[in-house]
């Protein structure tokens, strides 16, 4: 049975562990108001840069101190020499990592992105401390929940939230419409926030460090950081080939559209790891492994939860975006219906990636995420060429669906497959259908079109759930009658 403890710390887990991406959205207002969309596109690449900088730092431990942690916490001694030693080993890398780019930034970013705008000195630099600096605090947070002190990990992330949010806002404030303000204030930030961390690792578990303990990890981090990477070249990389082919503008305002659609994947995400382990705990009691009905129905929910946030997605945000931004952003509308394509995709994508988890057969995922990555780059460079912004976006939803078809075909012979087609196919794929047409047909006004896909979808719904309706509803009755 579940304990109240156990969903308040589920709970907690959750909402402070979803602050770095609700941080992206709520900012997005003060981002529209001082920044143009040049300067925007540019932070957008800084970010990006900052954030491939934190996985080789974290060296993915982030993930498996999860797992090792657990392995040595009946021994305390040894526990702390652990933990030190992780810290001490992120510490060492980190220098490795600011020398290195310190010494080849320059020539890199020349070669890599050969314009004068996006330059080293002094924003990639800055960004790579940033980076270096919230590779610390993210391990830190992989050790505070699998230690299961919730209440010290909710403590710490909203004061590293509120704190690089409110210096974020006051930089911009002071230096507008300049990468001074977004990059300076969550630099400060992230540097509070890096030595609040190290002062408590170094009071709790002092400055210890066992390069034998240390070596045991790498069989399970070398795999995890290879796949980190592989999911920032899938993930980010857009960006980066975006300014390099068309504008940092065309960069900024997709950028925009990105992160707005950012809360439908807060909700999905969300719910995902809400139900999670209980699918796994279905599946750790099957002789044979399989997808159950009880399974399917998680999933069947998440599909039209992903559906309904779709459709009233496309039909708020054009009105946000009006009013919130500048007019340079405004072609970030126009890109909404497309993005929201991709979560439409995301249940089934997570449905089909849901096995391997549940019966830890990793290994073709690297195989598969490189696959994924190479034909992303590729459609990327190929793409955006003929037809613009809008060869970013069918990338990424050609590349999704190559990534389903990869997933499904590793994993049918080692997880039965017993999917409801048209819950978890044919429907999205009929509000996708939809979309695409609306998108096409000039002659009704977008905000005309847009409610139209909402009423559609809510049509759509009503129909294929209508079995789960009726008994929903009679069940509501009965209870209340």
């Amino acid at each position: 049975m579940i304990s109240g403890r156990f969903i308040k710390h589920s709970f907690i887990y959750t909402v402070a562990g979803s602050l770095p991406m609700a941080s992206a959205i709520l900012l997005m207002p003060f981002y529209g108001h001082f920044l143009s969309t040049e300067v925007f596109g540019l932070l957008s690449v800084y970010f990006a840069v900052s954030l491939l900088v934190q996985i080789f730092v974290t060296y993915s431990f982030d993930a498996s101190i999860y797992v090792y942690y657990h392995e040595h916490k009946h021994d305390e001694q040894k526990l702390a020499t652990f933990i030190s030693s992780v810290f001490v080993f992120i510490l060492g890398v980190s220098v490795i990592v600011s020398v290195l780019l310190s010494l080849t930034g320059y020539w890199l970013f020349e070669f890599i992105f050969d314009k004068e705008d996006v330059s080293f000195y002094p924003f990639g630099i800055l960004s790579i401390a940033t980076g270096v600096l919230q590779a610390v605090f993210k391990v830190n947070n992989s050790l505070l929940q699998t230690s299961e002190k919730a209440t010290k990990f909710l403590k710490t992330n909203l004061f590293s939230f509120s704190l690089i949010a409110s210096l974020t806002i006051a930089g911009m404030f002071l230096f507008p419409d300049s990468l001074w303000g977004p990059i300076g204030g969550k630099l400060i930030g992230a540097l509070i926030s890096f030595s609040w961390v190290l002062y408590s690792i170094i009071k709790t578990y002092g400055i210890q460090f066992n390069w034998t303990l240390i070596k045991e990890t790498f069989s399970f981090n070398h795999p995890s950081l290879i796949y980190q990477i592989q999911q920032w070249f899938i993930n980010y990389y857009d960006r980066i080939i975006i300014l390099m082919l068309l504008s940092k503008s065309t960069v900024g305002y997709y950028d925009l559209a990105a992160k707005c659609l950012l809360a439908i994947d807060f909700i999905l995400a969300g719910l995902n790891t809400t139900f999670f382990p209980k699918v796994l705990t279905i599946v750790k009691e099957q002789e044979v492994k399989s997808s159950t009905i009880e399974i399917n129905r998680y999933y069947h929910g998440l599909t039209a939860v992903a559906m309904l946030l779709v459709a009233a997605s496309i039909f708020v945000f054009p009105y946000l975006i009006d009013f919130f931004f500048a007019k340079s952003y405004l072609p970030a509308i126009s890109l909404i219906p497309l993005l929201a394509i991709l979560y439409l995709i995301r249940p089934l994508r997570l449905y089909l990636a849901m096995p391997f988890a549940a019966i830890k057969y990793s290994k073709p995922l690297p195989l598969i995420y490189l696959a994924v990555a190479i034909l992303k780059i590729s459609l990327l460079f190929y793409l955006i060429p003929m037809i613009g912004i809008e060869g970013a976006v069918l990338a990424s939803i050609i590349s999704s669906i190559v990534e389903i078809i990869l997933l499904y075909a590793f994993i049918n012979k080692k997880f039965k497959i017993k999917m409801n087609a048209n819950k978890l196919l044919w429907s999205p794929f009929m509000l996708i259908a939809m979309i695409v047409t609306l998108r096409f047909i000039n002659f009704i006004p977008e905000m005309i079109s847009y409610l139209l896909l909402f009423v559609f979808t809510l049509i759509l719904l009503l129909f294929v759930y209508r079995k789960e309706l009726a008994q929903l509803y009679q069940t509501t009755v009965k209870k209340f009658s």
